[in-house]
């Protein structure tokens, strides 16, 4: 009886480990807290750049526009 038992034992833990294998952890990776900090600062930066761009754009726009007098 042992013998069947540990050599069951044996190939139910090989095919649980192919099978966890085959289907991952829909977890998301892990993200040291130094690295979002440097993501968040790049984020932050880039939204400043974009809506410099924009105010940029807006005031060429609005230099271009002249007013039709009558």
């Amino acid at each position: 009886m042992n013998r069947k038992k540990k050599i069951n034992e044996a190939l139910k833990k090989r095919q649980k480990k192919t099978s966890a294998k085959l289907h991952r952890s829909n977890k998301p990776r892990y993200i040291s807290k130094a690295d979002r900090a440097k993501m968040e600062a790049e984020a932050a930066q880039n939204q400043d750049a974009e809506s410099q761009q924009e105010e940029h754009q807006r005031a060429t726009e609005e230099g271009q526009q002249e007013p039709t007098g009558e």
